[in-house]
């Protein structure tokens, strides 16, 4: 990380009380940003803004609200300009997993839930936050998946979801092409280092806590989402994939779809089965 990197630059991280939301925090903490965290827990957002101001000297703005309101997301963007006067980069990193078959679901709820935390988690501080993205010519960072772009088994309701994250990412980017403003899509693999797994919600709509199954070998680190994530930043790309490797599953699902279909079954499975 180069110290100094987004110096004076105001950035609002959503999902900021954990995982990689809390990573990402730390490490615009570290480049010199003035940092707005916005989660449901006081509690864990203070604790990440602690590091920030122990470890790099920042002290960020802690908001306390749920993506899912938009009341609260117009609450974030209000206390945000009047504390800094702008915002010049907006991350979307709340989110919610899901591990369940559809045929088994005894809440339909989840569907709704999942959506909800995952789209509506990027729109709703994007819609209010977008006047002042346009003043600042800043950038939205989307945190994706690669089930935004292909399918994958007992994720129903979690692919939904970041396809309509991924829609919505490609159809503002082309309004949004003459302001200066530009959007980044992060098409992520399974992140290691957060809790991601635990708290994905399970056939009735409850979290699936220490039974969740643990990540494969292939899982990327945390730390190596922030890196690549604030590499992409710096350089105002509009897509990136981590790891690289996951852009020719995409490739293959869309000019041999049963065999990217047999592959990701596979691999899915065998995730399954790991205790």
């Amino acid at each position: 990380m180069n110290p100094g990197l987004f110096q004076g630059k105001t950035v609002i991280v959503t999902g900021a009380s954990s995982g990689l939301g809390a990573e990402l925090a730390l490490a615009f903490a570290a480049a010199g940003a003035k940092l707005v965290l916005f989660a449901r827990s006081a509690e864990a957002l203070e604790e990440v803004a602690q590091r920030c101001r122990t470890a790099h000297g920042v002290d960020p703005l802690v908001v306390v609200g749920d993506v899912t309101l938009p009341a609260d997301s117009a609450r974030l963007v209000e206390e945000t300009v009047s504390r800094f006067g702008g915002i010049d980069l907006l991350i979307a990193c709340a989110g919610i997993g899901m591990w369940a078959e559809f045929s088994k679901l005894t809440d339909p709820g989840l569907l709704q839930r999942v959506m909800e935390v995952n789209y509506g988690g990027v729109a709703n501080p994007t819609f209010y936050a977008l006047p002042h993205l346009r003043a600042s010519k800043g950038m939205l960072v989307a945190i994706s998946s690669v089930q935004g772009i292909i399918g994958v088994p007992y994720h129903t309701g979690y692919a939904a979801s970041k396809h309509a994250v991924q829609g919505f990412c490609n159809s503002l980017r082309m309004e949004l092409r003459d302001s200066g403003v530009d959007v980044l899509t992060v098409i992520a693999h399974w992140i290691s280092g957060t809790r991601l797994r635990e708290q994905a919600l399970g056939y009735d709509g409850a979290p699936k806590g220490k039974s969740s199954h643990s990540h494969g070998a292939g899982a990327i680190p945390v730390e190596e989402m922030t890196r690549a994530i604030v590499e992409a930043v710096g350089k105002r790309k509009r897509t990136i994939f981590v790891p690289g490797k996951l852009r020719y599953l995409s490739w293959l699902a869309a000019i041999a779809p049963s065999l990217a279909d047999r592959i990701i079954i596979g691999k899915v499975e065998k995730e399954a089965g790991r205790k």
